[in-house]
Protein backbone atom coordinates (compact mmCIF):
# COMPACT_ATOMS: atom_id res chain seq x y z
CA UNK A 1 0.00 0.00 0.00
CA UNK A 2 1.35 3.41 -0.97
CA UNK A 3 -0.19 5.81 1.54
CA UNK A 4 0.65 9.03 -0.35
CA UNK A 5 -0.76 7.64 -3.59
CA UNK A 6 -3.93 6.62 -1.75
CA UNK A 7 -4.13 10.04 -0.10
CA UNK A 8 -3.98 11.84 -3.46
CA UNK A 9 -6.27 9.31 -5.16
CA UNK A 10 -9.04 9.82 -2.58
CA UNK A 11 -12.21 11.36 -4.00
CA UNK A 12 -12.96 14.85 -2.64
CA UNK A 13 -16.16 15.43 -4.62
CA UNK A 14 -18.33 15.02 -1.51
CA UNK A 15 -15.90 16.70 0.88
CA UNK A 16 -17.31 19.04 3.51
CA UNK A 17 -14.97 22.03 3.33
CA UNK A 18 -14.72 24.33 6.33
CA UNK A 19 -12.74 27.41 7.31
CA UNK A 20 -11.81 29.00 10.59
CA UNK A 21 -14.31 31.12 12.47
CA UNK A 22 -11.43 33.62 12.77
CA UNK A 23 -11.51 34.28 9.01
CA UNK A 24 -11.47 38.02 8.25
CA UNK A 25 -13.96 37.80 5.39
CA UNK A 26 -11.59 39.31 2.80
CA UNK A 27 -11.40 36.15 0.72
CA UNK A 28 -7.90 35.17 1.88
CA UNK A 29 -8.97 31.93 3.48
CA UNK A 30 -7.71 28.40 3.77
CA UNK A 31 -10.33 25.67 3.72
CA UNK A 32 -9.84 22.15 5.05
CA UNK A 33 -11.75 18.91 4.66
CA UNK A 34 -11.35 15.51 6.27
CA UNK A 35 -10.45 12.56 4.07
CA UNK A 36 -11.76 9.76 6.30
CA UNK A 37 -11.05 6.92 3.87
CA UNK A 38 -7.30 7.44 4.32
CA UNK A 39 -7.19 9.32 7.66
CA UNK A 40 -6.05 12.51 5.95
CA UNK A 41 -6.80 16.20 5.57
CA UNK A 42 -7.15 18.23 2.37
CA UNK A 43 -6.22 21.93 2.31
CA UNK A 44 -7.20 24.44 -0.39
CA UNK A 45 -7.34 28.16 -1.13
CA UNK A 46 -10.92 29.42 -0.87
CA UNK A 47 -10.30 31.88 -3.72
CA UNK A 48 -9.29 29.04 -6.05
CA UNK A 49 -11.31 25.98 -5.03
CA UNK A 50 -10.97 24.56 -8.55
CA UNK A 51 -7.21 24.09 -8.09
CA UNK A 52 -5.89 20.84 -6.61
CA UNK A 53 -5.92 20.63 -2.82
CA UNK A 54 -2.81 19.82 -0.83
CA UNK A 55 -3.21 16.65 1.19
CA UNK A 56 -1.51 15.59 4.39
CA UNK A 57 -1.99 12.98 7.07
CA UNK A 58 -4.37 13.90 9.85
CA UNK A 59 -1.44 13.72 12.30
CA UNK A 60 0.61 16.15 10.20
CA UNK A 61 -2.31 18.59 10.05
CA UNK A 62 -2.81 18.43 13.81
CA UNK A 63 0.90 19.11 14.38
CA UNK A 64 0.72 22.13 12.06
CA UNK A 65 -2.39 23.54 13.76
CA UNK A 66 -0.84 23.05 17.21
CA UNK A 67 2.40 24.74 16.15
CA UNK A 68 0.49 27.68 14.66
CA UNK A 69 -1.57 28.07 17.84
CA UNK A 70 1.66 28.14 19.87
CA UNK A 71 3.10 30.92 17.68
CA UNK A 72 5.75 28.82 15.95
CA UNK A 73 5.31 30.70 12.66
CA UNK A 74 5.28 34.27 13.92
CA UNK A 75 7.95 36.55 12.48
Amino acid sequence: MNYMADLYAADLSGAEWRKSSYTAGNGNCVEVADIPTVDGTAIRDSKNPHLPAARVTRDAWQLFVSAAAEGAFEA
